[in-house]
């Protein structure tokens, strides 16, 4: 077996050289053992579960001397990178609180120890592994004396039995007596062999109470050292215990004839009382028989004065059913509908739908639905309801058409000359609001009447609003103090100076009608859905509304609207909107055509308002004024297309005209056109976008057409247009970006006329220079520079007659290439930026000739770049 790590005393020394390097006071090492130490992880119920990665440790066991008191520590040390041993962590064993094996280790070399001042008990503590159990219980043990001696206590220990423990440390310490000093003095103690330097008071079981329970059973002889002595001894015992019982029985005869002389009388006795039990029995049976046919008889009369309570009842509540009180009769059969009486009349409404549903057979039970009684209240309840449905439903149809007859009589609820008047249906309104609850009585009792009633309301209405928009709209017109717009138009002369003053009058007159409509259909919309009982979600009332909400229909107990669920309702729903406001439409187009006719940009204003407007209208209860709404926009959308139409069409006419002189006159036109449409912009830019894409294009191309009628001038005549173009429209571009996009489409074509014709008027007056260049790039594919002054042509005496012949006057030449430039550009402020542009391409181009000529004739003197640019700088 190996030797144990707590005999090493190389190790004992290493560890008390470690201590004494990072502490003052000198410990002594009582014992030191390598150990491995592992982390345990909490499982379920704060049991350890697993450990992580064991690592070689050193737990050493020191004590300290101070005054006349002597203090325990329990050392974990580590080996540095020099292996050599020095101090990790230090325990004061006055702080153990537990000694734990850890159960999950088989071996039972696994424990840990638990100190009572960690800061944090949530932390697992280290586990330590010995390599057997020997060095595991030497170390233990050595703890727990000193514990003991020291202290005065041990500490808890868990998963070791504790006799077992002193039994191993009686059969493998050789005692000796050795002085320890502690703090009540020195004292005698029992120290082990191998553990000399560890103080022991006493054993965990005391030697002399082991001896005092030997003496004690020893005083107690009880002669059971041999099995078949004890036998026969006890064999013995029994016979004569035996024998002394049959002896007492003999001693006591005369007693047991007394007791038998009583035991007869006693039988004697209890045969008499059971004759006379069966006798009291049989009494007793036929009195029972009589209680119970009593009892009988006394229940089946409860029963049956019960039933005739219960019935009694039955019929008090089927009495209420079917009793019809003498004051909704009266009012259901032939009461006024005046607005005093609604207050009984839809009480009798309520009494009359509650007494339906009671007596229907869902709600009644089984026995009581065939009865005739019941049958013919039914019936009688059924024709009340056919005759007070009729007479409701004539009432209401004949009241429809009088208020509305009454409010077209009244012609201040018009606009008159000089005076708009916007509608007002607060006191309609609030009349017919009186017998909502009547009307969703009605459709409770027969939905089939709600046809005739929609129809009759839909038609009346119909009838005033038409009458009011048409006053309206007819007023609008006639007070508008609108003049005919001068919208820039693109015929006429160039010169032609066309005001850009803003006339929104007609769009203020749509406005008005748009603001003052709208929202009343669309109350107008959700009133009928919810007055006629459509079965349709509440909308919020608009902005435009009056003080009285229509939506605020009341409406009787138990019923509340509910969200269209049903394609067939909102179908229904659509077709009497449609009835309700069809035909206001064409006051509507009246505005629309006639704003279009004296202000075309108007149109951009209206269909800014209608979208605004459509935007934000529900579909469910207004869906014809949706569909109002987008008619309208899809025809200000017709009469802006045919606006822009014409527009095109008068540009394209210039491709006819003869061969234009400078500026096309429609490009200015345009900027004016574009400010002023964006003037009117109100909301979506969606047409007016539409509108520059489609004019803007025809201008290019027909731009494209009329420089194509003179070739000579191509290039001329589309940079001085894209110009124009870039300038007229340069701040309009900055904030919108459709003319942003043409504006950079206008400045690339800009660019690229403007090179194609600098670039042939540097080839016109430097044909022969840049010509033999060419010639020497073409060369320069299939042969080599040096072979090339020996071709044809290309000699240096070609070239030096070349360079004279191109390079002499060079004053006049530029001069000329400058007037060339200045001959044919009508727009003077372009010059000067062409004249520069034109610089640069011939340095360029002439650069470029120097680098060819350098790999050419590099003997040869040609005027350099800087001499060219001072030169064409001095002009």
């Amino acid at each position: 077996m190996a030797r144990s790590s707590a005999d090493d005393m190389e190790l004992k020394r290493s560890c008390e050289a470690g201590i004494l390097s990072k502490e003052k006071d000198r410990e002594t090492v009582v014992m030191s053992m390598r150990v491995a130490k592992g982390r345990g992880v909490w499982g379920k119920a704060g049991k350890l579960a697993s450990r992580h990665m064991a690592k070689p440790r050193v737990l050493a066991v020191t004590t300290k001397k101070k005054g006349q008191r002597t203090k325990a520590f329990v050392r974990v040390l580590k080996y540095s990178n020099g292996g050599v041993l020095e101090p990790a962590k230090v325990y004061k064993m006055k702080h153990l609180s537990k000694v734990e094996v850890v159960p999950n280790d088989p071996s039972g070399c696994t424990f840990l120890l638990g100190f009572d001042n960690l800061r944090s008990q949530s932390v697992s503590p280290p586990q330590w592994t010995m390599r057997n159990k020997d060095d595991r219980n030497r170390f233990l043990m050595c703890i727990l004396n000193m514990c003991k001696e020291i202290y005065g206590a041990i500490p808890k220990v868990v998963g070791m039995d504790v006799v077992e423990m002193a039994m191993w440390a009686k059969d493998n310490t050789t005692v000796k007596v050795t002085q320890v000093s502690t703090k009540d003095g020195p004292i005698e103690s029992l120290v082990g062999e191998a553990d000399s330097q560890v103080a022991i008071q006493k054993d965990l079981v005391l030697q002399t109470e082991d001896e005092d329970t030997e003496a004690l059973l020893d005083t107690y002889i009880m002669a059971i050292g041999e099995a078949e002595a004890f036998s026969e001894r006890m064999k013995r015992e029994l016979v004569a215990l035996e024998s002394a019982n049959v002896y007492a029985l003999m001693e006591t005869e005369t007693v047991i004839e007394e007791v038998l002389e009583g035991l007869e009388i006693a039988s004697i006795c209890v045969e008499d009382f059971d004759e006379w039990l069966g006798i009291f029995n049989v009494k007793l049976r036929h009195m029972r028989e009589d209680i119970q046919s009593i009892e009988w008889r006394n229940n089946k009369l409860e029963l049956q004065s019960d039933s005739n309570v219960a019935l009694i009842d039955e019929l008090d509540k089927m009495l209420v059913l079917l009793h019809i009180p003498p004051e909704y009769e009266a009012s259901l059969t032939g009461g006024s509908f005046d607005e005093g009486n609604m207050v009984k009349n839809i009480e009798a409404c309520e009494w009359l739908t509650s007494a339906i549903k009671n007596l229907e057979a869902s709600n009644l039970d089984p026995i009581y639905v065939k009865l005739r009684a019941v049958r013919e209240k039914r019936a009688e309840f059924v024709l009340l309801k056919c005759t007070f449905v009729r007479r409701a439903s004539e009432f209401l149809r004949n009241y429809f058409p009088s208020l509305i007859d009454f409010m077209l009589n009244d012609k201040g609820n018009f606009s008159q000359r000089g005076q708009l008047q916007r509608p007002d249906h607060a006191d309609m309104r609030y009349k017919c609001r009186t017998y909502a609850r009547l009307l969703q009585f009605i459709k409770n009792l027969d939905k089939s009447c709600l046809m005739p009633l929609r129809k009759s309301y839909c038609h009346s209405l119909n009838l005033l609003i038409r009458r009011e928009a048409r006053e309206f709209s007819s007023e609008l017109r006639a007070g508008s103090k609108a003049s005919k717009s001068s919208t820039p138009l693109f015929e006429g002369p160039a010169n032609a100076n066309q005001s850009i003053s803003i006339t929104d009058t007609t769009a203020d007159a749509y406005c008005k009608m748009i603001t003052v409509f709208i929202p009343l259909l669309v109350d107008e919309s959700s009133f009928f859905a919810h007055f006629m009982c459509f079965d349709v979600a509440a909308l919020a009332p608009s902005d435009e509304s009056d003080n009285n909400n229509p939506v605020a229909v009341s409406e009787p107990p138990g019923s509340s609207a509910k969200p269209i669920n049903s394609s067939a309702e909102l179908g229904v729903l659509n077709q009497f909107l449609q009835e309700l406001l069809d035909g206001i439409q064409e006051d509507f187009y009246a505005i629309v055509d006639w704003a279009f006719k004296l202000d075309p940009l108007s149109c951009i204003s209206m269909h800014g308002i209608t979208d605004r407007y459509l935007s934000g209208q529900k579909a469910e209860v207004a869906g014809y004024v949706h569909v109002l709404l987008d008619d309208l926009e899809t025809r200000i959308s017709i009469l802006f297309s045919r606006f822009v139409d014409d527009a095109c069409y008068q540009i394209e006419k210039y491709e006819r005209n003869v061969r234009q002189i400078g500026v096309v006159p429609y490009i200015p036109r345009f900027s004016q056109l574009a400010a002023h449409m964006e003037q009117y912009i109100n909301g979506s830019r969606d047409l007016v976008d539409q509108a520059y894409t489609k004019i803007v294009t025809i201008m290019f191309v027909t731009l494209e057409k009329i420089a194509q009628v003179e070739p000579k001038y191509v290039d001329i005549v589309l940079l001085e247009n894209y110009a124009a173009f870039q300038h007229s429209l340069y701040d309009l571009a900055n904030v919108v970006p459709t003319l942003a996009k043409y504006y950079h489409q206008a400045s690339e074509a800009y660019e690229q006329a403007c090179s194609r014709h600098i670039n042939l008027v540097i080839y016109i007056h430097f044909e022969k220079l840049f010509q033999f260049a060419r010639k020497i790039e073409e060369l320069m594919y299939n042969m080599s520079p040096e072979e090339i002054p020996f071709q044809v042509g290309m000699s240096k005496v070609d070239f030096r007659k070349m360079l004279k012949s191109s390079l002499s006057g060079l004053d006049k030449t530029i001069n000329a290439m400058y007037r060339k430039l200045q001959k044919n550009i009508t727009a003077e402020e372009l010059l000067p930026s062409l004249w520069d542009k034109c610089k640069k391409e011939f340095l360029d181009k002439y650069a470029t000739f120097l680098k060819l000529i350098s790999k050419i004739y590099p003997s040869e003197t040609v005027i350099s770049v800087n001499e060219m640019k001072d030169t064409l700088a001095s002009l």
